[in-house]
């Protein structure tokens, strides 16, 4: 038997774990471990709900404003005496949290090998996003397999000298999520009440970077976009936190086509997308998300690190200068070849299949 420790703890790792997580339950020849940060408390319980996870360890580290550091350190000093106990055969982490960098972090101490799903992804610029470039950054440089969702993200390793018989381009876990999520007949009240005629965007918004007099400008500019075109209905799960709270209520909160409502779960959030008319997004998840549900996507942000989705021209980087939000939202609201364009190209995200690959190589790569 394979002793695999499954380490996550916001709500995009949960979503983008569960499925490989459901997958090495199934697995005859591994005992999984789930253990959880909590990172997320509010929004991560939503996904273990809606897979049916019960996470093993919770390991329960946020405090109410919470730096970066004290999470760093409560991952490792909680996590530590669990690896001892535990002595798993390898350490899974997803992408590129605080929770990831740590918890990879105290296995390495420990010389456990870490596998690093869907790792390879880069801006090159270790501020942007903050504190994420990092994070995957030093998670790459100690992992010990790399499940790469892309080729892209391959060359990435590689030019970062990871071993190239240690990566594996397996897709990305969030497209084998909606497997699971996005159903024909899904009903919810909110839908239900928009006009049939008018087109909905879905937006998020709640990066670090985002936060401040950029994201109040980006309202700003959405709004007045969505004045200029009486067809549109915006809907925006507004994120937990207080200061994505405060800009979006101050600028958005009162206009009748658009829509402020709590986070939506992870089978909600599916299907708003799969419904929706375009999206727009600081999130790094969504964009794949997006791409597998052929619709297009509006980054709000400088760079990105799905330069994949970019290139095959299902996402467009937009950046966060009001104009060109609003130049953007127009494009694609009135010119139908951009929008099919972008509708029609190519997924580079996988199959669906990624969970079942990594299963695969763990199996042949920690065979005992």
């Amino acid at each position: 038997m394979m002793k695999i420790m499954s380490v996550f703890g916001t709500r995009p790792e949960a979503i983008k774990m569960a499925p490989l997580l459901k997958c090495l339950t199934k697995d005859p020849v591994v005992t999984s471990i789930v253990v959880t940060t909590g990172q997320h408390r509010e929004m991560l319980q939503q996904v273990l709900n809606d897979f049916a996870i019960t996470p093993d360890f919770d390991l329960a580290i946020m405090k109410k404003n919470q730096t970066l550091a004290e999470i760093t350190t409560a991952v490792l000093t909680k996590l530590t005496p669990l690896l001892i106990e535990q002595k798993p055969d390898c350490v899974l982490v997803h992408g590129d949290t605080t929770t990831t960098m740590a918890a990879s972090l105290a296995a390495f101490y420990q010389q456990i090998p870490i596998g690093h799903v869907e790792a390879g992804l880069r801006t090159w610029d270790k501020y942007s996003p903050f504190p994420e470039e990092a994070n995957r950054q030093i998670t790459d440089t100690i992992a010990d397999f790399y499940f790469a969702p892309t080729e892209r993200a391959r060359h990435n390793l590689l030019i970062s000298h990871c071993a190239p018989e240690k990566i594996f381009v397996t897709g990305n876990t969030v497209i084998d999520a909606l497997h699971y999520t996005v159903k024909p007949d899904y009903h919810h009240d909110l839908l239900a009440k928009l006009p049939t005629e008018h087109r909905m965007i879905l937006l998020t918004m709640h990066r670090r970077e985002s936060q401040g007099v950029v994201m109040e400008k980006a309202f700003q500019a959405i709004r007045q976009t969505v004045d200029q075109n009486p067809d549109v209905e915006v809907v925006y799960p507004v994120h937990l936190n207080p200061n994505v709270q405060k800009a979006a209520h101050a600028i958005l909160q009162g206009h009748p086509r658009i829509h402020l409502i709590a986070p939506l779960d992870m089978v909600d959030f599916h299907n708003f997308m799969a419904r929706c008319y375009f999206i727009m997004t600081d999130s790094g998840g969504v964009q794949e998300e997006a791409a597998a549900l052929s619709k297009p996507v509006l980054v709000l942000r400088n760079e990105t690190e799905r330069i994949s989705g970019v290139k095959t021209g299902s996402l467009k980087l937009v950046g966060v200068a009001p104009k060109a939000i609003q130049n953007a939202m127009n494009e694609l609201l009135h010119d139908p070849i951009e929008y099919a364009n972008m509708c029609h190209a190519k997924n580079p995200y996988g199959n669906g299949s990624a969970s079942e690959k990594i299963d695969h190589i763990l199996r042949r790569s920690l065979k005992k």
